[in-house]
């Protein structure tokens, strides 16, 4: 038993680097996620450095994974992802993506009049696309005025001012694509064919 658990240990290493590069974080990145120097996280996927508790907590947060998938636990045998809401100015944001950086995917879930408050436009880094499934949506987009129907979508980057409002009567759904700056959604066309001409 205590050389299935040497094993373990000794594998968690090599899977949080396979975890990081796979998901394209830097070292630093990683760092400035969950406050573990760079250092630590180097040791860590190195094996130099044993892995805690306190160290694979944060990590586990920052991938949005499960803890047991860091130490590769067995299989619980249900492969459903509960997300885990989070509510921001009234509108509840169901993340879909497990992932830092990168590409990262919302539900959102605007009550009607939300977010409350001033409707002041704001800029950061970054790219997002948004899809309407119910209800309607506000985009105030620089100069623009929007209000986005079901199926309609807005792609924008995202340091021009922008504020997205549920102007009522009822609930909206949408979902939200965001990507880091210069990170933008790519659409594959299908090839024309002599039927599609």
């Amino acid at each position: 038993m205590a050389n299935d658990d040497s094993a373990a240990l000794a594998a968690v290493g090599p899977r949080l680097r396979a975890l990081r590069n796979q998901r394209g974080t830097t070292l630093a990145q990683l760092a400035e996620l969950t406050g573990i120097s760079v250092s630590t996280l180097s040791r860590l996927e190195s094996g130099s450095r044993r892995p805690t508790l306190e160290l694979l907590l944060p990590l586990a947060r920052a991938y949005q994974v499960p803890l047991d998938e860091l130490v590769d636990a067995p299989a619980t045998g249900d492969p459903r992802v509960r997300p885990k809401p989070i509510v921001h100015h009234g509108v509840t944001f169901l993340p879909l993506t497990r992932r830092p950086g990168g590409l990262q995917a919302f539900k959102q879930i605007l009550p009607p009049n939300t977010p409350t408050g001033e409707h002041t436009q704001q800029t950061h880094e970054g790219y997002e696309w948004i899809y309407v499934l119910s209800g309607q949506l506000r985009l105030l987009l620089g100069e623009h005025d929007l209000t986005l129907t079901p199926g309609e979508v807005a792609e924008f980057d995202t340091r021009i001012p922008h504020r997205v409002i549920n102007p009522g009567p009822g609930t909206t759904e949408a979902l939200s694509l965001f990507g880091p700056q210069g990170e933008r959604l790519h659409v594959r066309a299908r090839p024309t064919t002599s039927d599609n001409r």
